[in-house]
């Protein structure tokens, strides 16, 4: 399929939509929420995992139901090396293996070392914890990682959107609706739309796919920017799949970085997370008013993104379009690369090739 090219939205996402990529990171929960000694239960694509952070301050994941009768292990209690089921007793390290059954006898079975509480992959990176969910391990890269400003991040939001993890992300990455759903007497309106043209190239980090918006000048009508940063910046974006967008903006003199990550909590919800870091001095003293812009901004993607669920349920045609809608493509072509990869046992490759596209916004 030429990328190029107007096509129904049905010919792109035919066969992938509403599939999850199982063999992935996924941004869980800010580091500084995580308290030593602690545990927090989290539900990560239909999945229920116990997060915590152990006694040497190192964090880990397990499933959180007990191998024995399914109690959720989070309501226990975590010593910071073993947590203990609240229903029977039974305990388990941080690997996730059984150090004692209270009930059984020597010569009973099954005896702790037959036993296993499932583990996952647990990351900490720049403030942010990260969760590998996927049997296959050998397979996860590294976690996402943000252009460095230190490793705690200025302001962290997040917000449930009540539809699924696609529609989320193809919402969010859009780039032609900001005059429209985003329209401020302050910010943008719609006298403010103009021909954007940006160059793209394909990302490839340890398998993990993706593509960037090369480094540009930031748009003329974006006032946010100039306002944060003291000028207008060069910026530059990154997608990885299957579920995180990277930005990086800078002047010379002072960098923005953000990093907006989707986490599906089951079929229907979806939890985005926008992280950001800055080195503007006098901007912390802003932060009550830059935290309650971007909840405002995001919140108004959440509405518009509902507004697409709502019509979708009647099942229309629909159409993406060239070159606005290019990336919506490139987003379900690596989704579809990606599952096919894993079903062949075999590394996914990128399909994306670098190319310039043009719109409106």
């Amino acid at each position: 399929m030429n990328l190029s090219e107007q096509t129904s939205a049905e010919e792109t996402d035919r066969g992938v939509a509403g599939q999850w990529l199982r063999n992935a990171w996924y941004y869980a929960m800010p580091a500084h929420n995580l308290k030593p000694r602690s545990t927090v239960h989290r539900t990560i694509l239909g999945e229920p995992v116990l997060i915590g952070r152990d006694a040497a301050g190192e964090v880990f994941a397990l499933r959180d139901t007990c191998p024995h009768r399914g109690t959720l292990l989070s309501r226990g209690v975590f010593d910071g090396h073993e947590v203990e089921c609240p229903y029977h007793g039974w305990r388990f390290d941080t690997a996730g293996r059984c150090t004692a059954i209270p009930s059984q006898a020597a010569h009973q079975r099954p005896q702790p070392s037959d036993v296993r509480a499932e583990a996952f992959l647990a990351d900490e990176r720049h403030g942010n914890i990260w969760i590998h969910v996927g049997r296959n391990r050998t397979a996860a890269g590294p976690a996402p990682e943000v252009p460095i400003l230190g490793d705690r991040p200025q302001l962290h939001l997040s917000m449930v959107f009540e539809c699924d993890l696609d529609l989320a992300v193809v919402g969010l990455m859009d780039p032609a609706h900001g005059a429209f759903v985003h329209r401020s007497a302050l910010w943008r309106s719609k006298a403010s739309i103009h021909e954007k043209t940006k160059s793209f190239s394909p990302v490839d980090r340890d398998g993990t796919l993706g593509w960037r918006m090369d480094r540009h000048a930031a748009s003329r009508n974006s006032r946010a920017y100039q306002l944060l940063l003291g000028g207008r910046p060069e910026t530059e974006i990154t997608y990885l799949m299957p579920s995180v967008r990277i930005e990086h903006a800078t002047t010379g003199r002072y960098t923005y970085c953000g990093l907006t990550a989707c986490t599906p909590l089951d079929a229907k919800r979806t939890e985005v997370h926008h992280v950001m870091y800055w080195d503007v001095p006098l901007a912390s003293l802003l932060k009550p008013l830059i935290r309650r812009v971007a909840w405002n901004f995001l919140d108004q993607d959440r509405r518009a993104v509902l507004m697409m669920r709502d019509g979708l349920a009647f099942d229309p045609p629909t159409m993406l379009i060239r070159d606005a809608d290019t990336q919506a493509r490139w987003y379900f072509r690596l989704k579809r690369e990606v599952l096919a990869a894993e079903a062949a046992n075999r590394r996914p490759q990128n399909p994306i090739t670098s190319m310039t596209l043009t719109w409106r916004s």
